[in-house]
Order: structure tokens, then sequence, then C-alpha cells
């Protein structure tokens, strides 16, 4: 475990050296994870607990996600079971099924849980909004959450790949007094590279706000309105978006993530250094009233009950589609699809 002291604060990282793989299993020896439902993050940590090892099997309703499962080297009656008959035989239970979808499958859940099992979030919002989600887990079990900081798919390509996710663990209840080695073994289970503490609010808060924000809402309306002010002024789609997004992507951005913001400035000419310093404040004031909107939106379960709103609906699936077809057919998108082609990896 490390000590890191930033601003001030004084934070515990527990890294795998401090609980290596058979360390968790054997913490884990006598449970029996459950993970329910087979979007990214299913598919990513029930591939990755099983490849390391791990007793797992996998609850689902019958349908496109079963038949994922199945192509994954799932065996129906083995390891994959639908979700009543899941619960039932885990003591662990992952439940990664999307928000709408935890509140449609909560009561069959709740109804079949057992005294000492583990409830296990990898996102806070069924517990933390639970007055619009009706999540409220009986006294008699743990609930923990470990939340990767990526996708799914990131927690699937960076185990591949021999790295780990970075991800956040929270404690919520501990019923049986082992609640925290269930979830700190679990979470190197699952993949995870270093993690921190958290709760379940924090957690949430964090989760939502950045996903509005700088990591994706942020990114697209950022990418979009610099694209059509070159556009707008004779740049060609092809030169737009290379000084927009492929550049950002490709080149800049992971230089922050090498050494951060102040190393990626000094490994740029004089002139951009000089630019990006200069407006940088700009766009500071302009965004931050509208990041602390966005987090107090979320803070008072505004962007949840949007949320949980949509997501509820029955149409919502072809509404997205429609949505999602529309960015796609953005010139800048376009664009990107034609020159991604052309990288060097891909020629």
């Amino acid at each position: 475990m490390k000590e890191i002291n930033i601003s001030g604060v004084l934070e515990k990282i527990i890294e795998r050296a401090d609980f290596p793989i058979l360390k968790c299993k054997e913490i884990l020896d006598k449970e029996i994870t459950t993970i329910l439902g087979y979007g990214p993050q299913g598919r990513g940590q029930s591939l990755n607990m099983r490849d390391q090892g791990f007793n797992i099997i996998i609850g689902l309703r019958k349908g496109d996600s079963w038949k994922k499962a199945i192509a994954d080297g799932w065996v129906d009656g083995e390891n994959l079971f639908e979700i009543e008959e899941a619960v039932k035989r885990g003591t662990i239970i992952q439940f990664l099924l999307s928000d709408a979808g935890q509140i449609q499958a909560w009561p069959t859940v709740k109804e079949n849980l057992e005294p000492g099992n583990a409830l296990y979030f990898s996102h806070g919002f069924g517990i933390v909004f639970n007055e619009h989600t009706k999540i409220e887990p009986p006294k008699n079990i743990d609930v923990i959450l470990v939340a990767p900081k990526g996708s799914g798919l990131t927690v699937r390509t960076h185990f591949l790949e021999g790295r780990g996710i970075n991800a956040s663990y929270a404690i919520y209840q501990d019923y049986t007094g082992n609640a925290h080695n269930r979830c700190i073994a679990t979470a190197f289970a699952i993949g995870s590279g270093h993690l921190f503490e958290t709760t379940f609010k924090k957690e949430v808060h964090s989760d939502l706000t950045g996903e509005r924000c700088v990591l994706m809402g942020l990114l697209q309306g950022a990418f979009l309105a610099q694209f059509e002010v070159l556009r707008e002024h004779g740049h060609s789609p092809s030169e737009a978006y290379n000084e927009t997004i492929e550049e950002a992507l490709q080149s800049l951005y992971p230089l922050v993530a090498e050494n951060g913001m102040d190393w990626m400035y000094s490994n740029c000419s004089t002139t951009a250094q000089r630019g990006a310093l200069d407006w940088a404040p700009k766009f500071y004031n302009v965004l931050k009233p509208i990041i602390e909107d966005c987090y107090q939106n979320v803070l008072n379960g505004n962007e949840a009950k949007i949320s949980i709103e949509s997501n509820s609906k029955k149409d919502y699936r072809e509404k997205l589609e429609i949505e999602l077809e529309a960015i796609k057919n953005q010139e800048m998108w376009i664009a990107g699809k034609q020159l991604r082609k052309l990288r060097p990896e891909n020629i």
C-alpha cells in the first residue's frame, strides 16, 4: 500500500503487489461470483475473472446478450443461467446491468439474495439515487463497489495487454466483517491496476459529471465547434479534421497522458505554447460555470431523473440509434472514418 500526499490530502493507494492473484484466490476461494449483465462492463469483468481462474457464473435474460455470452464460451446450465437462478447460486452478486436494467431486475435480485451475500456495483447510481431506483439493499448483506476508470472494453483490452486499469472502491455496508477483503480481491480479479478509496456518493457524482463534461459531452461539443469554424472559413474536411481531432488524439493527448499538460506544452513549438497558455484562461472562465451547473444538476438528482425516465421508455433504443446516427453522419466523423484508414498502422 502506498500513501501519496497531494496538496495536503493524504490518500492510500492499493497496488496489485498488495493483493497478488494467489491472495485474491484465497480470499474468494469459497465464493461463487455471479455477474448480472453482459454489456461492456459485464463482459469485460467476467472474462478477466474467468481467464484468471475464479469461479464465475453469468446471469442474463435470454436474447442478444445471451447469444454473445454463448459465443464467448459460457455454457447454458453450467456457468450461464437466467437472472433468478444465477442470483440463487452466487455469493457475490455483481450487479452490472444498465441503470434502467437494474431498476427492472431489482425485485428479482432482492428476493433471491441470502444473508451474508455481497452485492457489488461498478457505479453508485442505483444506491445513491434510490428515491428514483428503489434499490435499497437488505441490512444482512455486504454492499461494495469497484468502479474501473474506463469502459468495459478498456477493462478487457488492458487486461489482455498485461496492463491494469485504475479503479475506485467503496464499502457501503459491511455485514460480514469481510466486505473490504471481498471488495479488494474482486477488484484485482477483474483486472484493476491500482485502487483508490471513495464513497458511493462521490463515485456517482464525479462519474456523471465527467461523462457529461470533459470525458464525452464537452469533448464532442468542442470538437464539433472547432471543426465547423474551420470549415466555415474555407478549410477542407481533411484539414479541419486533422487539426481538430487527429492531432489531438494521436499526438498531443498521449503526451498529456504520459507526463502531464506542462510536459506536453514543453514539447510543442513556442508559438503553440504561447497560444495555448494565453487562451486556456478564456476557456476556463467560460467552462467552469458550465461544469459547476452540470455538477449541481448531478447533485440534486436532475440528471439521474432524466436518465431513468429516458432509458425506461420502450422506444429508448430506437431513439438512441437515431441520435447516434446523427452524430455518425456529421461531416467531421465522416471525414474521420476515411482518414483513420490512412494512419500508418492501417496501411
